[in-house]
C-alpha cells in the first residue's frame, strides 16, 4: 500500500480551477471533461446549425438551402467549395473530420448525419 500511495502521489496532477467542463492546470494547460451521450446535440440543433454554415457560404443561395440539398448538383458548388464549407462545419462544431469521411460528405444531409452521430461534436 505505501508503495502505491507513493507511485500515485508522483502521477497526480494538481487542479487549480474548475471553470466550464474544463480544469486549468498550474502549467498553463487543461483538461477536457468527457461526459456521457446525455449532453450530445439534438438533431434539431445540429440541423439548424449545418443549414446555417451552409446559407453564409458565399456562393450560396440561402433560400436554396434544405435538408436534403446536394453541394454541387442543386447548389453549383464545385470540389474546393465542397471542402471549405466541410472545413466550417468542423469549426462550427469543433471537430475534426477526416479527410477520408470529409470527401463523403457532399450534401446537407450527409453532414447533418455525420455531426449528430460524432461523439465529441459540440
Amino acid at each position: 500500500m505505501a508503495l502505491r500511495a507513493a507511485i500515485l502521489r508522483h502521477v497526480r496532477v494538481p487542479v487549480q480551477t474548475l471553470t466550464g467542463g474544463r480544469a486549468q492546470l498550474p502549467y498553463g494547460g487543461s483538461l477536457r471533461f468527457l461526459s456521457s451521450h446525455d449532453d450530445h446535440l439534438s438533431k434539431d440543433e445540429v440541423i439548424e446549425r449545418v443549414l446555417s454554415v451552409i446559407k453564409s457560404f458565399p456562393k450560396v443561395d440561402p433560400s436554396q438551402v434544405t435538408t436534403d440539398v446536394h453541394f454541387q448538383k442543386d447548389l453549383g458548388l464545385d470540389s474546393l467549395d465542397n471542402v471549405e464549407i466541410v472545413m466550417a462545419l468542423e469549426e462550427e462544431f469543433k471537430l475534426e473530420i477526416p479527410d477520408k469521411e470529409a470527401d463523403k460528405i457532399d450534401s446537407s444531409n450527409l453532414a447533418i448525419e455525420y455531426i449528430y452521430n460524432h461523439p465529441l461534436a459540440g
